[in-house]
């Protein structure tokens, strides 16, 4: 079969009338119900792996930044990293992230998906090895930079990925577990940091490290393939058919399930191809630069002017932006640095705790995601993380801060009145982390379910972009916080974000579990879809006890 654009018309103009007559009369009678599959199957399990090392990558990058900048010393610039220094490493990554997420958006559309996560696994290596041997502090950004360019790919791509391969009753589930990997990588980098920590120059097998996953996933993803729901947009029917018959399995029901999901994205793609034309240029060829550019200018201008897509990209925007503004990865960045400014002889060490509590509750996130829903989760998980913010304010009021980092080398936990409110907030910081992990940590990653095909990638970098310019923002604005507003002031301000967050997913967030990618948007069509969709998921809950 010869390989077509994504943006080549799916059906020629001499079966397109014929085809047209045959969708028209599919409804949804005619769709084999998915809730009958029992468990997902083998082939995308083994997808699912293979695309989640891109989250290890992530989350490996994300977490080796902490032990790093306790570890560099005066190593880059022949000088010790200043307050300005530190933010800048740190927040570097999350600003060419945020270039990165909505220009693969459109590259996702235009190569597919499986690309995109080879590009990004040649910038972890570029950027890793950069690290790696960078002498100086610019250097060292521009390492950052280009590991942040990689992540902010990954980050957008792999949740996509797996969404659109995966059956809707197990899709929550297995996009959670890219978030598994994200907090196994930042597991990793811990103990990497941990143990490279006493070492001379150690730092820079930390960031090094972090190109050998890479490498070897560039490897295997000669074996994983496209999208199906790519490859009917890009008219290779054939061939998103014999992947869905390998996700789903085998036998005469299965076979009836994968042709009603093809009907139904056919479907799906016709409706919008047929609207686009109407919208399009005729004097402008599809193959074309201009025709190209036309057709990203309509993606962008679509996301914005239906209401549904409108709708689908405030939710995903507002729960990305608030999964950063709450103030986590500021843990994942500074968690060593703040564990030294209150005492802790071993602050990497400590730090571990952070990790391995997350990665802890992102299973139970796994288990639950699916059961509860992404609402509910999120309604339970998130005056969680209050309850740990609130009391990590108020315990940094009886903590003494020293004034200059030359102190913190010295400073210890040496006493018990001393000692009572630095565990205090360790404590309530691992309180907040169990919440984040369970909920914020993940259901913003199920943003692709929200999107209609012909707008998911572009929605899906824009939301991506959120996430990573609030990322940038808590970054570049943490250690001046600590300074400005005091360590209670700044985690104050946190709390204050989690509860901001909590009435507006309990205002415009639908429940999206155990819909198909197809059916999602049929919520948002009209309104936020709140009362309609928790009304049905009480009602597949109740059919499942039955």
């Amino acid at each position: 079969m010869i390989d077509t654009p994504a943006d080549a018309p799916l059906l020629h103009d001499s079966d397109a009338d014929s085809h047209r007559s045959s969708l028209d009369g599919y409804d949804s009678s005619d769709a084999v119900d998915e809730s009958a599959l029992v468990s997902p199957g083998i082939f995308i399990w083994v997808l699912t792996f293979c695309a989640g090392v891109s989250g290890l990558l992530f989350g490996y990058d994300t977490g080796v930044i902490s032990s790093t900048l306790v570890s560099i010393g005066s190593d880059l610039s022949s000088r010790s990293l200043t307050t300005l220094d530190k933010s800048l490493i740190t927040s570097s990554t999350s600003l060419f992230a945020l270039i990165a997420s909505p220009l693969t958006g459109v590259l996702a559309d235009s190569w597919g998906r499986k690309k995109v996560i080879l590009l990004a696994d040649i910038l972890f290596v570029v950027g890793a090895l950069w690290q790696a041997w960078s002498g100086t502090v610019w250097g060292m950004i521009v390492g950052r930079s280009i590991v942040g360019l990689a992540v902010g790919s990954a980050s957008f791509v792999v949740p996509l990925y797996i969404s659109e391969l995966s059956p809707s009753p197990f899709r929550g589930r297995l996009v959670t577990v890219a978030s598994l990997f994200i907090t196994g990588g930042q597991v990793v980098a811990y103990i990497i940091g941990w143990l490279f920590s006493t070492h001379p120059h150690g730092w820079r097998w930390m960031v090094g490290i972090g190109a050998a996953p890479a490498a070897i996933q560039f490897l295997i993803l000669e074996f994983m393939p496209e999208t199906p729901r790519w490859l009917v947009k890009a008219n290779q029917k054939d061939r998103a058919k014999q992947v869905l018959l390998r996700v789903y399995g085998g036998g005469d029901e299965i076979k009836k399930m994968v042709d009603a999901v093809l009907r139904r994205v056919e479907k799906e793609i016709m409706e919008e191809e047929e609207a686009a034309g109407e919208r399009s240029n005729p004097e402008l060829p599809k193959t074309s630069w201009r025709g190209r550019m036309a057709k990203v200018n309509d993606g962008f201008a679509q996301v914005v002017a239906v209401g549904g897509n409108r709708r689908a990209l405030i939710i995903a925007c507002m729960l990305q932006g608030f999964q950063q503004l709450c103030g986590f990865n500021s843990l994942m960045y500074f968690s060593a640095t703040i564990f030294a400014l209150v005492g802790f002889q071993s602050p990497t060490l400590t730090s571990l705790s952070i990790a391995l509590t997350n990665f802890a509750f992102t299973l139970v996130a796994f288990h639950s995601i699916d059961r509860i829903g992404r609402r509910r989760i999120l309604l339970y998980s998130v005056p969680i993380m209050v309850i740990g913010l609130a009391l990590c304010s108020v315990a940094f009021n009886f903590v003494d801060i020293p004034t200059h980092e030359s102190s913190v080398a010295t400073r210890g936990i040496d006493n018990a009145g001393t000692r009572l409110w630095p565990l205090i907030i360790l404590v309530a910081m691992i309180v907040y982390v169990a919440g984040y992990a369970i909920g914020m940590g993940n259901v913003p990653w199920q943003q692709s379910e929200l999107f209609p095909l012909s707008v998911r990638s572009i929605g899906s970098g824009l939301a991506t972009a959120t996430n990573w310019g609030s990322n940038f923002l808590v970054g570049l604005t943490f250690l001046p916080m600590m300074d400005l507003f005091t360590p209670m002031g700044t985690f104050a301000v946190y709390t204050a974000v989690c509860v901001a967050c909590w009435f507006t997913v309990w205002r415009i967030y639908p429940e999206t579990c155990g819909l198909s990618l197809e059916e999602v948007g049929g919520l948002l069509r009209d309104g936020w879809g709140v009362v309609e969709s928790v009304r049905k998921a009480r009602e597949r809950m109740r059919e499942r006890r039955r």
